[in-house]
């Protein structure tokens, strides 16, 4: 992480600590201002919210990466939802304890828009004992292009209603 920070004029201390409790707990950019401050160090907020909008997509991912799924069994579905008057397709994948994997929206529920998720899925974890999908023919397309590009062996994946 030595090149994240490289140019900065605060710490790398400083900054993970302010965007670290910014993302684990509900404080605002003020209230990390005062923590900071009783800890000696003068930060103005727009600084605290310019870290977080810097490095927040990053800590992300590191602790995306870091995060195993508890299972090797997986279910992926889609849904659809209406949100400010727009319908969106939901996808997600849980584990099977019902823990959320990931998620994402998108307008629509094709080809495209399956095989981004799965693949952002399958880089993102390792490959699963066994992923269970609905019948539906862009979820299937998508899956056999992931096999193919060998991100997942064809003998993980099961059909369900």
């Amino acid at each position: 992480m030595k090149n994240y920070f490289k140019g900065r004029h605060f710490q790398k201390d400083i900054i993970l600590v302010a965007v670290g409790y910014y993302l684990r707990f509900s404080l605002s950019y003020r209230d990390l201002v005062e923590i900071l401050r009783d800890r000696g160090i003068e930060v103005h907020h727009t600084t605290i919210m310019r870290w977080v909008h810097h490095y927040g997509p990053i800590f992300k991912l590191l602790w995306r990466k870091q995060q195993h799924a508890i299972s090797q069994s997986w279910r992926m579905d889609e849904t659809y939802l209406k949100i400010k008057g727009r319908w969106y397709y939901f996808y997600r994948a849980i584990d099977n304890h019902g823990l959320i994997l990931d998620f994402e929206l998108r307008r629509h529920r094709d080809y495209q828009s399956a095989y981004h998720f799965l693949k952002r899925l399958l880089t993102t974890y390792d490959r699963p004992d066994c992923l269970v999908t609905d019948q539906y023919g862009a979820t299937l397309k998508a899956i056999k292009q992931v096999i193919k590009n060998g991100l997942l062996a064809k003998g993980n994946h099961q059909c369900s209603k």
